[in-house]
């Protein structure tokens, strides 16, 4: 079983304008904390970003925020958390929490949520690291993204062993329960495979 000592969650720096994804973001932080998990995710207080660091700050728990200093401004970086990282770029910031943590978690986001998201799966796919990466699918919110990948899938674009390491749960409790589970398939196989022209 993966050792979840911190879990990183990928979420936007803008609230939304639904309600429930706050909520949702203020729940994780404060179930992870709960259960004993660290928190690493992206440094600001503002919007679901704020929310999911507060939730865990709540219960106790450790929280890391990693920050590029062009985004201090923009993202107002939390002043209350356990320690804040502040890097010199996006790719700094990405590199430095994937090597913080564990296991991923994205919620609902923007364009900066799934860059995160997919680079990590990338990472994942090309064997760079073998962490579990999950969707807190909240009210469906993933449900379009769900069915792309599958889509991609099916045209050959990915094959389904590397789809189905995108876990999908609508709780904390149960994305926590797949991830602990995780059990990555031979991911490096594809990339012979392709350099010796097979499918």
């Amino acid at each position: 079983m993966p050792r979840l000592s911190r879990i990183c969650v990928y979420c936007g720096s803008n609230p939304g304008n639904n309600p429930a994804h706050r909520a949702a973001a203020y729940e994780l932080g404060a179930f992870l904390a709960s259960a004993g998990h660290g928190l690493v995710y992206g440094g600001g207080h503002v919007g679901l970003m704020g929310a999911v660091a507060d939730g865990a700050l709540s219960k106790g728990g450790e929280v890391i925020g990693v920050i590029p200093k062009s985004l201090m401004d923009k993202e107002l970086g939390h002043g209350g958390v356990t320690e804040l990282r502040v890097v010199g770029s996006m790719h700094e910031r990405k590199q430095m929490m994937v090597d913080l943590s564990d296991g991923f978690i994205a919620l609902p986001g923007g364009f900066g949520t799934l860059d995160e998201l997919f680079e990590t799966l990338t990472w994942l796919q090309l064997a760079f690291h073998d962490k579990p990466v999950g969707l807190l699918n909240v009210g469906g919110f993933f449900d379009g993204l769900i069915d792309f990948i599958s889509h991609m899938s099916q045209n050959g674009f990915l094959k389904p062993e590397h789809a189905a390491c995108v876990l999908v749960q609508s709780t904390p409790a149960g994305i926590l329960e797949a991830m602990s589970s995780f059990r990555p398939p031979d991911l490096g196989k594809w990339i012979e495979k392709l350099a010796a022209g097979e499918r």
